[in-house]
C-alpha cells in the first residue's frame, strides 16, 4: 500500500490495531498499582493489558466516561491523535481519572503531541516494536514511541521505566524533591 505525504508526516499506516509489548505494559501497572480502563481496546488486546473494563473500538473510548487507573494505546491515526490525546487530559483533569499512562509516538513537533509535553515521559528505547492482533511482532516501525505518565507517583515512574528509555521530568511539575536520576530537557 503507498502511503500519503500526511499518513507519512503523522505515522498513520491507516492500521489502528497495534499491540504494546507486555513489558511496557507491566510498568505501567507497576506504577499505577493496576490498570481499571482501557479507553481503545478490543478483547485481544486487553488479553494482554488485562483491566478490570476495557471500551471496545466500536464503543468510542471517546465519549465514555474514564475512571480510575487507566492505560491508554490510542488507535495510532491522524484523525484520532489528537481527539485522543485531548480526551485523555480532559478526563484526568475531571478528577476521575486517578492516574493514566499512556503511549504515543514521540511526534514532538505535532500539535497533538504538545500537552503530553508538560507531563512526565519515558522516550522508549531502543525504537518499539508492536505486536499484531495475530501475535506477530510488526518490525520497521518508522518512529519512536513515548510513555506518557499523568499521576503523583513520580518516584515510581522513574523506576520502573528507567530500564525502558530515557525519563524526562518537566520543571515545575511537582514541589516535591526529584531523584537525581531523572533528566531534565
Amino acid at each position: 500500500m503507498k502511503r500519503g505525504a500526511a499518513q507519512l508526516i503523522n505515522q498513520d499506516s491507516g492500521d489502528t490495531e497495534y499491540y504494546t509489548p507486555q513489558p511496557i505494559i507491566e510498568a505501567a501497572r507497576r506504577v499505577m498499582g493496576g490498570i481499571d480502563l482501557d479507553p481503545f481496546s478490543s478483547a485481544a488486546a486487553n488479553e494482554r493489558v488485562k483491566a478490570g473494563i476495557y471500551f471496545h473500538l466500536g464503543r468510542n473510548g471517546l465519549v465514555m466516561d474514564w475512571h480510575g487507573r487507566v492505560w491508554m494505546n490510542h488507535p495510532f491515526s491522524r484523525d484520532l491523535n489528537s481527539k485522543c490525546v485531548l480526551n485523555a487530559v480532559e478526563e484526568y483533569e475531571s478528577d476521575r481519572v486517578k492516574a493514566l499512562c499512556c503511549i504515543t509516538f514521540a511526534a514532538t513537533s505535532e500539535q497533538w503531541f504538545q500537552p503530553l509535553l508538560r507531563r512526565p515521559q519515558c522516550y522508549l528505547s531502543p525504537r518499539t516494536n508492536y505486536h499484531l492482533p495475530d501475535g506477530r511482532l510488526k518490525r520497521g516501525v518508522t518512529k519512536g514511541s513515548v510513555v506518557t505518565y499523568f499521576g503523583g507517583d513520580l518516584d515510581a515512574f522513574a523506576r520502573e521505566f528507567a530500564p525502558l528509555g530515557v525519563i524526562k521530568i518537566p520543571y515545575g511539575i511537582s514541589s516535591q524533591p526529584q531523584p537525581s536520576h531523572l533528566t531534565r530537557p
